[in-house]
């Protein structure tokens, strides 16, 4: 799958993730399965326990289903899910 500023625009629950930089060490290296999304956080279910990650400060490693892992500032992601589709997003890469 190419890159693509559609990639931020997409649906993340039921996604494999990984927190891989936060301004809070304890959320990095937390992964598992996104189980929801609201405006400013992903519910990540870690460990069999759920933990509320918020996107303004972290960086996130998602497994797409074609294999392919993408990193993505959590910065381009706050919003609602159905409000980013919406939003115009400038390619920084």
């Amino acid at each position: 799958m190419k890159v693509t500023t559609a990639i931020v625009q997409g649906e993340f629950i039921g996604l494999e993730v990984e927190v891989v930089r936060s301004t809070h060490q304890g959320y990095v290296g937390i992964k598992g399965k996104v189980l929801d999304e609201t405006k400013n956080t992903f519910l990540i279910l870690h460990d069999g326990r759920r933990k509320r990650i918020p996107k303004a400060h972290s960086t996130f490693r998602f497994h797409l289903p074609d294999g392919t892992i993408v990193d993505i500032d959590g910065a381009l992601l706050i919003g609602r899910p159905e409000d980013r589709l919406k939003k115009r997003i400038r390619r920084r890469w």
